[in-house]
């Protein structure tokens, strides 16, 4: 019995009445299967069912409905925690509980919307968006000579459910997944996949670090698997998997079997060397740039693209906002990497750089910031800190960069915060520094998210230009 043939022969449960309930529940519903959607939310749930033509029920219902009704699966969004009582007692009964994702894969495997697509996978705790919107490019210059429409999707682009029912069909997709959607996939088989880097993150959702690594690994399960060779865990879990043909990509000069860099140019050496481009000139720029490119190019070779593509593909890609992008030059040079939510991706966006007047501070949740002074104190020119955990930032730069200058913003409004922290740098910044918002922590103790930091940020950079110092 094949996938959807099971899904119709009961009623499935869709958990969580947002965008990808609703999407997912839209889907299904034209699929001619029998939906409950399910939120504690009644106005929610409502609006979601006249939308999607599901029936509503909250979570005491859909527990009597388990009970008492055929039910053929349920369908969980990232919002939902494993630990939700709904979804444990789905479990105990023996319900297969799937995520958005993978009730997608499942059916395109099946052939519910044409021949299946191939999925080119993308995670790890920093980097993904940047790496997925550089595969897709690739893979859309590189349409040119298969024919085969690339999209990005997932947490980028169109949402993985839009992209297999989208006119005209997409062919390839480069997706960019959560360690949510990847915990509750357990066929997911990417043609590719690759797990860019680990660090702490999301621990609240999985219940420990040792889960959400072993979330983050099953793309590991793909036909061909790449990783981030310079990433201990990464390589823990690689080798984990016992498999001797995973393809790594590093910084350094690569091995045999790797990309990597040699000679200031990008290098694939799965084979005979192949030349990928320069590896100074790329966007976002530094360090952190040049391991996304090399995994987006490490993915693409495994799919028959050829390095001249890759290389006019990278030359060409420019950053979405908030990821590295230079949204002001001016006196110096001012990059908003809102997106550095956490101390691994400040850490990232620090690497490569010298003279920097850093603006950081926000919602660190118990993220430890010692060790991401202690290494990057040398980089510093001065420090900005705002937010609600500015303090613990000033401590640790006390303690480990004691000669950096460091001012704090104790504004609660986030547009003066944002004002005075880059006011503060356009007083003190030259030509030759960079004024980089990279803040390692999450935003919403002051802003509406990472995006609206970063917008306050660019707003205020160019506001607080100083012609007469050029």
């Amino acid at each position: 019995m094949d996938v959807l043939t099971r899904l119709r022969a009961g009623h499935v449960l869709v958990t969580g009445a947002g965008v990808s309930g609703v999407g997912v529940s839209r889907l299904l519903v034209d699929l001619g299967c029998s939906v409950v959607l399910v939120d504690d939310d009644v106005h929610a749930r409502i609006t979601a069912c006249e939308a999607t033509g599901a029936r509503p029920a909250s979570t005491d219902d859909a527990r009597i409905f388990i009970d008492s009704e055929v039910v053929s699966a349920v369908v969980t969004s990232p919002g939902w925690r494993p630990d939700t009582p709904l979804l444990t007692y789905a479990q105990q009964v023996g319900l297969d509980i799937l995520g958005d994702v993978e009730l997608a894969y499942r059916l395109d495997r099946a052939g519910a919307f044409g021949a299946p697509r191939t999925w080119l996978v993308v995670t790890g705790t920093n980097g993904k968006t940047t790496t997925t919107a550089m595969l897709a490019d690739i893979m859309a210059a590189h349409s040119a000579t298969t024919g085969l429409r690339a999209q990005a999707v997932g947490n980028i682009g169109l949402a993985v459910a839009d992209a297999l029912t989208a006119v005209p069909r997409v062919d390839v997709l480069a997706a960019e997944l959560s360690s949510f959607q990847l915990h509750w996939s357990s066929e997911l088989t990417p043609g590719a996949g690759v797990l860019l880097n680990l660090a702490e993150d999301h621990i609240d959702w999985h219940g420990s670090f040792a889960d959400y690594a072993a979330a983050k690994a099953k793309v590991l399960r793909g036909k061909h698997a790449v990783i981030g060779a310079d990433d201990a865990e990464v390589r823990r879990l690689a080798d984990a998997t016992g498999r001797d043909d995973v393809v790594g990509f590093t910084l350094g000069a690569p091995a045999a079997g790797q990309l990597g860099i040699v000679d200031g140019r990008l290098v694939d050496r799965t084979g005979d060397d192949v030349d990928l481009g320069p590896a100074e000139g790329l966007e976002p720029a530094g360090p952190a740039g040049q391991l996304d490119a090399l995994a987006a190019a490490a993915i693409a070779r495994t799919q028959g693209v050829g390095g001249d593509t890759i290389a006019r593909a990278l030359a060409e890609f420019t950053v979405d906002g908030h990821r590295g992008a230079v949204v002001h030059r001016g006196v110096g040079q001012w990059v908003d990497n809102s997106k550095a939510t956490n101390p691994h991706a400040a850490a990232a966006a620090l690497a490569g750089r010298d003279k920097v007047l850093w603006i950081a501070g926000g919602q660190l949740k118990g993220a430890d910031v010692e060790n991401l002074i202690r290494e990057h104190a040398h980089r510093l020119s001065g420090a900005a800190l705002l937010g609600v955990d500015r303090q613990i930032l000033a401590d640790a730069l006390a303690a480990h960069a004691p000669d950096v200058e460091v001012f704090i913003s104790d504004a609660t409004d986030p547009e003066q915060a944002m004002n005075e922290a880059v006011g503060w740098a356009a007083g003190r910044v030259t030509d030759e520094q960079t004024v980089l918002l990279a803040p390692a922590a999450a935003s919403l103790d002051m802003f509406t998210g990472m995006g609206h930091r970063g917008d306050v940020f660019a707003v205020a950079a160019r506001r607080h230009d100083q012609p007469q110092r050029k």
